[in-house]
């Protein structure tokens, strides 16, 4: 099988399994909108390149160490929880006709770093391109096959979450903002029990 198609298989895999970025482009998406959710994915595919590059210069060995896993595990562990806990307070402000109104939309940068900071400190996604990086050593010593597995698997992330906020957003106008205040507290409430479920693996891996 061509190195392309297999990192496009294992990228679609990864892409449809839940998590706390899952969740948060989802909500932004359906709250925010969609330059807001596309520059939120923005922000995780390039926490997912600096990962890759870190990978490919044999960094996240440094990660997979007893001591420097915990650290990141817990201040992972943390994020996601603080993370969860704004969303789930967030207000959502409506107008007299029952319409959402938005007081203040955060610029381009804040969701490009909440991205990139969301995905970088779960230690689950480190771990993730730990797998892949093993993948790639079957092509040996051809760095243009390496080159094609990760734009493969890179693409398929990128891409199918891309969809997500596509979808998310065109939801978005059947959602009553009543159900948009759910969907706050919904999300809010996986991202912590996310960030929870990181804090327990941590302490029984350590």
């Amino acid at each position: 099988m061509p190195p392309f198609v297999q990192g496009l298989i294992l990228g679609f895999a990864i892409s449809v399994q839940l998590g706390p970025a899952l969740f948060t482009l989802l909500q932004t998406s359906i709250h925010r909108g969609l330059k807001s959710g596309l520059f939120l994915a923005g922000g995780i595919f390039l926490s997912d390149l600096s990962i890759v590059i870190l990978a490919y210069l044999g960094a996240l060995q440094v990660i997979n160490q007893k001591n420097n896993y915990l650290i990141a595990g817990i201040i992972g562990g943390f994020i996601l929880i603080l993370f969860g806990l704004f969303t789930f307070l967030r207000k959502v402000h409506i107008d007299e006709n029952n319409n959402v109104v938005e007081l203040k939309v955060p610029g381009p940068i804040t969701y490009i770093l909440k991205g990139y900071f969301l995905n970088v400190m779960n230690p689950f996604v480190w771990f993730f391109w730990i797998t892949a990086m093993v993948v790639s050593a079957n092509f040996g010593e051809d760095k243009h096959a390496v080159v094609l597995f990760f734009i493969g698997t890179m693409g398929a992330i990128v891409s199918s979450d891309m969809f997500k906020v596509f979808i998310a957003d065109k939801l978005k106008r059947y959602l009553k903002p009543q159900l948009l205040i759910r969907v706050n507290h919904i999300v809010g409430i996986l991202l912590m029990i996310s960030g929870v479920y990181l804090l327990i693996r941590v302490f029984l891996r350590f």
